[in-house]
């Protein structure tokens, strides 16, 4: 069966900048913040937390059905996403606006500053998860507000499990709104940032939103990640990659993974560390699909 992935499908502009963004930023002057960064290096890929989730799905061997809205200006995705053989029939395109744009600068030290227009992405509430869907598990990634909600309660209708991923769309939500997503997702996946906020509006600690699910994951970059199981917390260790290029789409090639163990019914600490070894292959290479498997999977 396939996995259904909520999300944005976005063109990326990424930038180069050579310096540390700390040397340039004066704490004491962000009130009166006015900086510029030379970027020697500006390239375009195709990224989208869906498309990406979708690429290091595929890549895996898995079947990916993408949910997402592409603009005036998609036709080149749509080219992309069936070159990689991946079904599109559920994405959509809207025709008086652009698809969603990410603007994404990466200094030295891996840290990034990113400018993000929705643009088509703001309609993504337009498809529909119809029950009957033919899906075994899905994800809700950063989308349309109203996308978020709208499939969320959708994919509860159709029966569904999914995983909730609210990545960088976290902060549009109350802490009730927030709550309401736990109780109907399957797992939770977020950043260890992200994941103190989620605790923060919800009122829940870690340990708690754990047992109102099937398990948690926070991810901690290059400390591997937590897996929290009925209050119960793992520790699954990264994976050291051969080098570290650009670590735009690590998170979604690690959700990847995670959606292809789930399929496969896989426990999730090992679902986590299949995850961990696709996101160090990722970060070693350039953009959010461009990196190949140098591993079998077991």
């Amino acid at each position: 069966m396939a996995a259904l992935i909520c999300g944005s499908l976005a063109f990326d502009t990424i930038m180069t900048f050579e310096g540390r963004f700390a040397e340039q930023i004066l704490p004491d002057q962000l009130h009166i913040l006015n900086v510029s960064f030379l970027v020697p290096s500006l390239r375009r890929d195709f990224g989208g937390c869906a498309g990406n989730i979708a690429y290091s799905l595929k890549l895996l061997g898995g079947e990916p059905l993408p949910m997402a809205m592409l603009g005036s200006d998609g036709a080149d995705y749509l080219q992309r996403l069936e070159s990689l053989v991946i079904e599109c029939r559920h994405v959509g395109q809207v025709q008086d606006t652009y698809t969603a744009q990410a603007m994404i600068m990466t200094d030295r030290d891996n840290n990034q500053i990113t400018a993000f227009h929705p643009g088509a992405m703001m309609q993504a509430h337009a498809n529909r998860i119809d029950v009957g869907a033919k899906a075994s598990v899905g994800i809700i990634a950063p989308d349309g507000r109203d996308a978020m909600l709208e499939h969320a309660a959708q994919f509860v209708a159709a029966g569904i499990p999914f995983v909730f991923d609210p990545g960088q769309g976290l902060p549009m939500f109350s802490g009730e709104e927030l709550a309401k997503f736990i109780d109907q997702a399957s797992w939770v996946t977020v950043n260890d940032y992200e994941g103190k906020m989620l605790s923060d509006r919800t009122g829940c600690t870690l340990a708690e939103i754990s047992r109102k699910v099937e398990g948690l994951v926070v991810t901690l970059g290059a400390e591997g990640c937590e897996v929290w199981v009925a209050g119960e917390k793992t520790h699954v260790p990264a994976v050291v990659p051969k080098q570290v290029v650009d670590p735009t789409g690590c998170g979604d090639a690690w959700r990847g993974a995670l959606l292809f163990g789930l399929e496969r019914g896989w426990a999730l600490p090992r679902c986590a560390a299949l995850g961990n070894r696709v996101g160090a292959l990722k970060i070693a290479q350039r953009g959010p699909q461009n990196y190949t498997l140098d591993f079998a999977v077991e």
